[in-house]
């Protein structure tokens, strides 16, 4: 692993603040890079196999610039303490956009038509006690193919990761890591079966047109 400078100590801290303070670009530098380690060491909470560690350095870093620039040392807490709670939200940040962002691309991924054409995503057939009567009747008719595809083209496992992913047959929805920890896999491991099972229901949508 890369190695870092030390961390300074309170005096260093307190004298390095002070110029920056008065202007000096370079002791507001010195401040980001003598904290690198401390922001590797919060990373590293973080790394799995699909999130790349320099990656996570790197926005941890922002959390860093960010808690260097606006720190108030009248507040009583060190750099270090102030700088560990906005590297980690920053981490958890990019953490919850990562979350979302996932679940919107499967949620909206294509996987048919409807009888008009129109394409059908799993979003699209997930019925709401809100929808008027012809609307929840057409979602209906939507998610009936669905369930259909789900079980006679997918796997077991693949069927309880989109039943579960998705909130099909009366289930609520749930992420791919409490899936991960129901079915005692990684949540990446979730996500590729996920993956090839939204493929599968393509095909099996597609072989109807």
């Amino acid at each position: 692993m890369k190695s870092f400078p030390k961390p300074l100590t309170a005096e260093e801290e307190k004298y390095y603040l002070q110029k920056m303070n008065s202007g000096d670009k370079a002791a507001r530098d010195m401040l980001i890079e003598r904290n690198q380690r401390l922001v590797a060491h919060i990373a590293k909470k973080y790394y799995s196999e699909n999130r790349d560690h320099e990656d996570l350095i790197s926005i941890g870093t922002v959390g860093l610039i960010k808690a260097v620039q606006s720190y108030n040392p009248e507040k009583g807490n060190r750099l270090v303490t102030y700088a560990s709670k906005c590297i980690e939200n920053e981490l958890l940040m990019m953490l919850r956009g990562e979350k979302k962002r996932s679940r919107d691309v499967y949620l909206e991924e294509p996987i048919g038509t409807d009888k008009e054409g129109n394409s059908i995503s799993l979003i699209d057939v997930i019925v709401t006690d809100e929808m008027d009567v012809p609307a929840r009747l057409e979602k209906e008719e939507d998610l009936m193919r669905v369930t259909r595809y789900v079980e006679s083209e997918l796997s077991g496992r693949e069927k309880e990761v989109i039943l579960c992913r998705f909130g099909l047959q009366g289930r609520k929805p749930m992420t791919q890591m409490k899936v991960g920890k129901e079915m005692g896999i990684s949540r990446s491991y979730v996500s590729r079966i996920e993956k090839g099972a939204l493929e599968k229901l393509k095909r099996a949508f597609e072989k109807q047109k």
